[in-house]
């Protein structure tokens, strides 16, 4: 190559425009998600409409963080779960247990004795235990994730409810609570949690072969395996992921509430579903998007924070939950049948 063309070269590369952050934040997701954020925006105007000063409120504001913290950490593990046409039942037993195995007396004793950190450890590892016992029992055992699921959901809350007796664990680690509990620059620690998981999962998701090979995988997974990915192991990996992120939402909750206990994350399991599959995680797989699954989890917190400001029932709270839950999988039909025809 002789020095002209070199030098042409490198112009070219130093000419080149440079991405925007605008269009960064577009290939992020923002185009795609835009039904999503209007519907967050159009009830942030309901939410001041009806509630008025109350609504928009800082201290308000974090509540709502705060409400969808622990559901958000555990949909970012679903949405991986969901991607790969998996589904999980068992997160909110995975959740309790995970917080009433951490909150033992002893647990707490040995925590005191050395570091506060022995208790959200505790939680996550516990979680990816559970998590991974599923993922064997579905990628090697063969048994489908329904089933796999549903009986880890059952074990999980049973055993929860043996090991804390049927009782609720007070949480006595003073350090653990102020860590975990307390608030960093003003803003709920467990919020902070929440996105840094977020951003982790995004990253994990579309910027890595992990992430790469999981879209395959939900897209056709005998493809997949003669591209020589490796789909048990991947299957194995993905749902012990989503049994990590039950642990972290445990510890979170742990805080919040400074309780252990075999009731935590009841439930749970069907707010997450629902989240990951309103922000467009397809339940068939291959396609699964954080970005959506962390607008899913604040549009049902502030929905849930607007009919608490407004005395609204929980019975029309769930029915207005299980309206927009039928709409977006109608929706989510509506586009498979367009991209099919084009």
């Amino acid at each position: 190559m002789s020095f002209a063309t070199s030098s042409h070269a490198r112009s070219t590369v130093h000419n080149r425009p440079r991405r925007s952050v605008l269009k960064w934040l577009l290939d992020a997701g923002l185009r795609r998600n835009m039904g999503l954020i209007f519907a967050l925006i159009l009830l942030c105007v309901v939410g001041g409409l009806t509630a008025g000063e109350r609504f928009a409120d800082v201290n308000n504001m974090m509540t709502i963080l705060r409400l969808a913290a622990v559901t958000g950490v555990v949909s970012i593990g679903a949405t991986f779960v969901i991607t790969i046409a998996g589904i999980d039942l068992s997160v909110g037993a995975i959740l309790a247990l995970a917080a009433v195995w951490a909150t033992t007396l002893s647990g707490q004793m040995f925590a005191e004795s050395t570091s506060w950190i022995f208790l959200p450890i505790t939680a996550m590892a516990i979680g990816a235990a559970a998590g991974l016992v599923n993922g064997i029992l579905i990628a090697y055992g063969k048994v489908v994730s329904f089933i796999t699921t549903l009986a880890m959901m059952a074990a999980a809350r049973g055993l929860a409810e043996i090991i804390s007796d049927k009782k609720t664990q007070l949480i006595s680690v003073d350090g653990f609570l102020q860590a975990i509990g307390g608030d960093l620059f003003g803003i709920p620690t467990i919020v902070l949690i929440f996105v840094l998981v977020a951003i982790g999962g995004w990253v994990l998701l579309n910027r890595t072969t992990f992430g790469r090979r999981t879209f395959a995988i939900g897209g056709n997974a005998e493809a997949a395996r003669l591209a020589g990915i490796k789909v048990e192991r991947h299957t194995m990996i993905v749902y012990a992921l989503a049994g990590l992120c039950a642990g972290i939402g445990a510890f979170m909750l742990m805080a919040r509430t400074t309780t252990g206990s075999a009731t935590h994350g009841t439930g749970l399991e069907l707010d997450v579903i629902a989240a990951v599959v309103i922000g467009g995680t397809l339940l068939t797989g291959g396609r699964g998007s954080i970005f959506g699954t962390v607008l899913g989890v604040l549009i049902f917190s502030t929905l849930t924070n607007i009919f608490a400001l407004n005395n609204l029932s929980l019975s029309v709270q769930l029915v207005a939950k299980g309206a927009i839950i039928v709409i977006a999988v109608l929706i989510q039909r509506q586009l498979a049948i367009r991209q099919s025809r084009t």
